[in-house]
């Protein structure tokens, strides 16, 4: 079985998708699950329990004495009474973020906000992105005209968006902040500022203009159904796409995952036919796009790159698994009646909690007529993800082409290779790192993939920085020059 990164494929187009086919009632009655407080509490003790035996290092950027000394102050807070499925979700969303690794986590608590959707429930109408350090307004949903895309929000009810942010932080799990406003903004800060502070009415936002005014403005909420049919700033690319223009290729593979009947296939055809149209018509530039890329799976990564690496390569220098009866439970799961591959053979011999090396077969470059022998020119941005992270850092190390755009939220060396599994009570899902990766140079850094070429990739107008540098500052004047 081919090794897993963790797919940051957040599908928030489910949201819609489940309203759309079942009827709205928009009424004043709430149908959140409810749970007794000592359901809540089982499944917190369950799942702390859990982690600590199945994550790789759940202690590799914590205190043990201080994670459980938050996690107490976390199960001191239950209430007495019961509790709803979004309060549940919130508490576990906060022990799993503890530990500060961005693939131990428990996602936003998507059935309660569609729930709060199909009641009528209202959210904040400004999308935010944030960018070093300070917020912008990157899409409006008010009809306050007064309120300019571009603008800096400097508070939100006289708290201020640094504030907001922190406060935010502790339910998003990331090796670091800049990771969790990174995420942040994937998951869309109208959705989290509902999760953590609740509806509000209207707001009052203070903003600094674009030529250095303060202003403050009150604005409505929006029926957070209008914001998400309405919306189109979805962070995550789910298309591929191949350009040809001017002797110039240009490669979006899409995730490196599918979900389709015969995904895999079908990505690798799509590659394969993108090659040969690049190889026939003697490009000697590419451009391969991983940007707003959510990650997946690296038989789709390798295939891919396997066309332009001039030497056999792999997309680790470490790889380590830390086996569980959790994650062998899992794997009998889900291979009933089949052959097991040396994979799971590996995770089923060994002892629980014991931790081991696991090596995957070298990936040869493709035969020498299908390689793509021109320049290439890698574009990544913070929101390349997971996989597309690691595959990033690869073809950095390997020398197979040279990264354009800016620092990656996620890191090439990391806890990775997740699994999931339900609390018993609520039905939850954890997600848990079961493996290392450390990337093929050795670096053990906690940083993301710093490019060769730095640019920043605003996303608060049309305008593509990172294609545009790569186009007009580092292709043309080479074509230039021939």
């Amino acid at each position: 079985m081919p090794e897993k990164t963790m797919t940051m494929k957040v599908k928030l187009w489910l949201f819609i998708w489940i309203v759309g086919i079942m009827p709205l009632k928009l009424t004043a009655q709430n149908n959140e699950k409810q749970f007794p407080a000592s359901a809540v509490k089982a499944d917190l003790a369950y799942m702390y329990d859990q982690m600590e035996k199945s994550h790789y290092n759940l202690y590799a950027y914590v205190d043990k004495t201080a994670y459980k000394a938050t996690f107490n102050k976390i199960l001191q807070s239950v209430p007495q009474d019961t509790i709803s499925l979004l309060d549940a979700t919130k508490l576990f969303q906060r022990v799993a973020a503890i530990a500060n690794v961005g693939h131990n986590e428990v996602d936003f608590p998507a059935p309660s906000y569609i729930n709060y959707l199909q009641q009528g429930g209202t959210v904040f109408p400004l999308e935010l992105a944030l960018e070093d350090g300070k917020a912008y307004v990157s899409r409006l949903y008010t009809d306050n005209p007064n309120v300019k895309l571009g603008e800096q929000v400097l508070s939100i009810d006289n708290t201020p968006i640094k504030q907001l942010q922190q406060k935010i932080h502790p339910y998003l799990s990331a090796e670091r902040p800049y990771f969790k406003d990174v995420k942040l903004e994937l998951w869309s800060f109208p959705r989290y500022y509902w999760s953590v502070f609740g509806e509000r009415e209207a707001f009052n936002v203070k903003v600094k203009t674009q030529d250095g005014q303060v202003k403050t403005y009150t604005i409505k909420a929006i029926p957070a159904l209008d914001y998400e049919t309405t919306r189109t700033d979805v962070v995550l690319n789910e298309d591929r796409s191949y350009k040809f223009n001017n002797g110039v290729a240009y490669l979006d593979p899409g995730p490196f995952s599918s979900s389709a009947e015969k995904g895999e296939e079908k990505f690798k055809a799509f590659i394969d036919s993108a090659f040969t149209d690049i190889n026939a018509k003697n490009s000697r530039t590419l451009i391969v796009d991983l940007r707003n890329n959510s990650g997946g799976h690296n038989a789709f990564s390798d295939y891919l790159i396997a066309y332009f690496a001039d030497k056999p390569f792999k997309w680790y220098s470490a790889f380590k698994l830390k086996t569980s009866e959790l994650l062998k439970k899992q794997t009998r799961q889900t291979t009933p009646g089949l052959e097991l591959d040396d994979y799971a053979q590996a995770i089923l011999n060994h002892q629980n909690g014991e931790i081991f090396d696991f090596s995957f077969p070298v990936q040869e470059p493709m035969p020498e007529q299908k390689c793509f022998k021109g320049k290439v020119y890698v574009l990544v941005n913070r929101h390349t993800y997971s996989m597309a992270a690691v595959s990033a850092a690869l073809i950095q190390d390997y020398g197979f082409a040279e990264l354009v755009g800016e620092e990656t939220g996620d890191v090439p060396t990391l806890y990775a290779s997740q699994f999931s599994f339900p609390l018993p009570e609520t039905g939850v899902i954890v997600k848990v790192p079961k493996g290392y990766i450390i990337r093929p140079n050795g670096d053990t850094q906690l940083r993301g993939v710093v490019p060769d070429h730095k640019v920043r990739d605003h996303l608060l107008d049309e305008q593509d920085e990172i294609l545009n540098y790569t186009l007009q500052k580092l292709i043309q004047p080479t074509q230039s020059r021939h």
